[in-house]
């Protein structure tokens, strides 16, 4: 069964928490998105102070769309999030690696959908998994990128058990190409929290 991580991308922690509350019975993890307008255009709720005292069943991921992943790692960490992603557009990616190895974190590195494979190609055998970006980050609701398929299928031809999570524009179809192709995560945002049912959209990603 695949592994579906609702990714919460919100601006005030109000949204933050009753969006945990409506799938934190449905599933393992749920993944916070934060961006500080450095990386990309926009910028999100990125206070690890409220996740401090916040009591929920799931784990927590940080995907990080900021040039200094730095900033926010040890803080996040020290709040309770036990995975974490940087992008491999950034800066200190070699240092954010070292960094997650001293704080006992999982390490993943995310890659944006019009970057090419080679960018994260030498960084795979350190890392524990890989978060691949089927649209252009920064904000939900964009595209599918054809190009997607091929970047996983590369990174799966290097590494044959590394866990690929995809991200964006993760519905339904979409998750059925990249899944096919050897994605064992999708983390989706507008599919299941736009849904009437979201209960019946996790467990119809789950079942691909």
């Amino acid at each position: 069964m695949i592994d579906v991580i609702p990714a919460i991308l919100e601006n005030d922690f109000t949204e933050v928490e009753k969006k945990i509350r409506s799938v934190e019975n449905l599933v393992s993890w749920v993944q916070i998105d934060i961006a500080d307008n450095t990386l990309v255009p926009n910028s999100t709720f990125s206070d690890p102070l409220p996740f401090k005292d916040f009591k929920t069943p799931v784990n927590l991921e940080l995907h990080m769309m900021v040039k200094d992943p730095l900033r926010y790692l040890e803080r996040f960490a020290t709040s309770g999030f036990k995975r974490f992603f940087a992008h491999v557009e950034g800066n200190y990616v070699d240092e954010y690696i070292e960094k997650c190895y001293q704080l006992g974190v999982e390490v993943g590195l995310a890659i944006d959908g019009p970057t090419s494979f080679e960018m994260i190609h030498k960084y795979l055998d350190n890392l524990d998994c890989v978060l691949v970006m089927a649209i252009e980050a920064g904000e939900s609701g964009r595209p599918f990128r054809g190009d997607t398929i091929e970047k996983i299928k590369k990174i799966r031809e290097v590494d044959l058990e590394i866990p690929i999570a995809v991200d964006g524009a993760m519905n339904e179809e979409n998750a059925r190409k990249v899944v096919a192709v050897g994605a064992t995560r999708i983390n989706s945002n507008s599919y299941i929290f736009k849904s009437t049912d979201i209960k019946g959209a996790v467990e119809a990603l789950k079942s691909l």
